[in-house]
């Protein structure tokens, strides 16, 4: 896909539009929410275009962007939104509802495979390879690569038609209304992370 990439600096200019359904992703200086500062949010409305926003850390305002996430007219989706969530939660101050993720719902819905990344999703069910070398970089830097841009656009360019093919498969096998109650509850899952019960040993679900 040949994608047209914006950079915006600390919010979304006024104006842009995300239709119904928005697919969003972050990126962030390492996997810890509390500790590790969110750098980028990228967005799509799966039109080929890609809106990276990116943060120096100083000022998480961002009025439009965070307008848009709580939005519960628009949904949201995510590739394992259960750490978008809690980073989102964290430094912008949102809730967003309502959610769509695309590796929950090819957990539940592609039981024949232990593969769930966004890079063997895209390859499998679109035909499309996506490089993600570029998944460790230095996302706190000023200036971003062509190279971390191309690869943070990727994370959400394809998640619109990712939804599509999922949502019918787990139609197909029946598992639709399963995967929508698991959506739901994400945002209280990226809670309980974000409080602490995010590991083995502190997993309120665990016996």
């Amino acid at each position: 896909m040949s994608a047209k990439i914006y950079l915006h600096s600390g919010d979304l200019p006024d104006g842009v539009d995300f239709g119904a359904a928005v697919a969003v992703d972050t990126e962030t200086l390492g996997l810890n929410p509390e500790r590790d500062r969110l750098c980028l949010v990228q967005l799509s409305a799966g039109d080929g275009r890609a809106h990276l926003v990116q943060f120096s850390g100083e000022d998480y305002g961002a009025p439009n962007l965070r307008r848009l996430l709580g939005d519960v007219g628009c949904v949201k989706i995510f590739h394992y939104a259960r750490f978008d969530l809690a980073v989102l939660s964290r430094w912008l101050g949102v809730r967003c509802e309502p959610v769509w993720c695309t590796k929950v719902a090819s957990k539940i819905a592609r039981t024949y495979s232990e593969r769930h990344g966004l890079k063997d999703l895209c390859e499998e069910l679109l035909g499309v390879k996506i490089n993600k070398s570029q998944q460790s970089s230095d996302w706190g830097a000023g200036d971003l690569s062509d190279a971390q841009r191309q690869y943070a656009a990727n994370d959400v360019l394809y998640l619109h038609r990712l939804r599509e093919v999922l949502a019918e498969m787990l139609k197909r096998e029946g598992r639709d209304v399963l995967a929508r109650e698991c959506f739901n509850f994400l945002p209280t899952r990226a809670r309980l992370d974000l409080l602490g019960w995010n590991d083995d040993d502190r997993d309120v679900f665990k016996h």
